[in-house]
């Protein structure tokens, strides 16, 4: 067919899909059986790490990391994806840029090939750094714009943002709308702008949450998005994203026709399926759609969050007062985009305004980002707020991470009695109070199968 333009798709189960469904608690074991029908899919890429995923490994798991990557890349031909939050790189606050560099090299090394990086905030000043070092280690840089609605967030905004990015050195770019809030006309404006004015490949990835992603990806598609981001059918939907096999099927004998093979796609589901009965005790999908995140913008985990903080303060019943107030906290804060961690910092100082009085209690996060080191907001904080959070302080200009002092040799003294490797190290810098206990763990049953193997003779240890 003359004129056909063929949908790549890019497979998130490994990673956005049992993040979103199931807590982030996936084990290897039960990845590994299913990799190689994954592999003769024909992905565009696999979204494997990242995101949650490394604090989980080591918080919840007992499982490296980095070694999850090597072993995912030994069994895995086609081009790796993780998510990076920019200068958060996989944690929740500024990092030094020794750190960041670093975890990029390393990520590299063990075999990662496209990195989506985002800041939440879209300060393109947070995303700058790990621009440049992943293209400097030849890997794939996509710049990620976070999609939410707001006086300031119109087209010229998301094209402006988009530019930017194009012009610091991304190879691609994606838009991501992490709530489930993009509806199908917006999704088509914008990627059709995106498509006249930018020379890289564009991608979409939407949350289901409130049913509307097929329909924005139908739209993105006339509007001629490169490729969009789907999980298998029994790990997509409810807070994941669109079922691959959905938009095969809708696309199949079209001039965008992904040529995926349904057959094969039907036997990782049902994989899948049997996959997530080990995991009933996380699984917090909901059955249908959320129709609050269309009205409040409040992503599905937002929403259990007032619900178990009011609950502990025997306050539920004030939660209709926390949805009212939350935009407001929002329009003083200069309008930052609901994901990690700007929707914590907002949500959090919402709950607390309703049961003590506005800004009673400023959190110590909102108090810096008050001072502007999370990044600067979209639009103009409200001036009387931020003198009732940090009076007469002025805040910074720079971007962040200048202001911070280099991470790494204290991490290195800090991993340097359980360290096996040149990664301990960065495990340390990012989750401090997590990675030290971790590695101490797991040299000591080292060690107890080095003792057991010696004990069982020459055959494993000759003289």
């Amino acid at each position: 067919m003359t004129g056909t333009r063929k949908v790549k798709i890019t497979d998130t189960t490994l990673r956005d899909g049992h993040q979103s469904l199931l807590a982030t608690r996936m084990r290897i074991e039960h990845m590994l059986p299913i990799c190689e029908k994954i592999d003769q899919v024909g992905f565009h890429s696999l979204e494997v790490w990242g995101g949650a995923t490394f604090d989980a490994c080591m918080r919840f798991l007992n499982e490296d990391p980095w070694e999850r990557l090597r072993i995912l890349r030994r069994h895995l031909k086609t081009p790796l994806q993780m998510l990076l939050r920019g200068q958060n790189v996989v944690g929740y606050r500024h990092y030094p840029d020794d750190v960041l560099t670093e975890f990029i090299k390393r990520t590299v090394y063990n075999g990662l090939d496209i990195f989506r990086i985002f800041d939440a905030l879209n300060d393109v000043r947070n995303m700058q750094k790990a621009i440049e070092v992943v293209k400097q280690e030849g890997a794939h840089a996509q710049a990620t714009v976070v999609y939410t609605i707001s006086p300031v967030h119109d087209l010229e905004y998301y094209v402006k943002t988009a530019k930017t990015l194009e012009e610091m050195g991304a190879d691609s770019i994606c838009l991501k709308d992490m709530a489930g809030i993009l509806a199908p006309q917006p999704a088509y404006e914008i990627i059709k702008e995106w498509k006249s004015v930018l020379k890289i490949p564009v991608q979409l990835h939407c949350h289901y949450t409130s049913g509307m992603a097929s329909m924005a990806y139908l739209r993105a598609i006339d509007a001629g998005v490169d490729v969009i981001d789907c999980a298998i059918s029994t790990m997509a939907l409810q807070t994941s994203q669109p079922a691959t096999e959905t938009m095969v099927a809708a696309l199949q004998g079209t001039p965008y026709d992904t040529g995926l093979d349904l057959k094969l796609l039907s036997e990782i589901a049902e994989y899948f399926k049997e996959v997530r009965k080990h995991y009933k005790e996380f699984d917090v999908a909901s059955p249908s759609v959320d129709v609050n995140v269309m009205i409040y913008q409040i992503p599905g985990g937002m929403m259990s969050n007032f619900i178990s903080q009011l609950s502990q303060q025997n306050a539920l019943h004030r939660l209709p007062e926390v949805l009212e107030e939350l935009p407001r906290v929002r329009k003083e804060f200069g309008y930052p985009p609901l994901v990690t961690p700007s929707s914590q910092i907002v949500g959090t100082q919402a709950v607390l305004n309703v049961l003590l009085g506005r800004y009673k209690l400023p959190t110590n996060e909102v108090k810096q980002y008050m001072r502007g080191y999370y990044g600067q907001p979209p639009a103009p904080v409200d001036e009387e707020v931020r003198k009732m959070i940090i009076g007469d302080e002025k805040p910074i200009t720079c971007r962040p991470a200048d202001l911070l002092e280099p991470g790494l040799p204290a991490a290195r003294k800090e991993a340097a009695p359980y360290m096996q490797k040149e990664e301990d190290v960065l495990s340390v810098a990012l989750f401090p109070q997590v990675a030290p206990q971790f590695l101490k763990e797991r040299l000591a049953k080292k060690l107890k199968v080095d003792l057991e193997l010696a004990a069982q003779g020459s055959e494993f240890y000759p003289a």
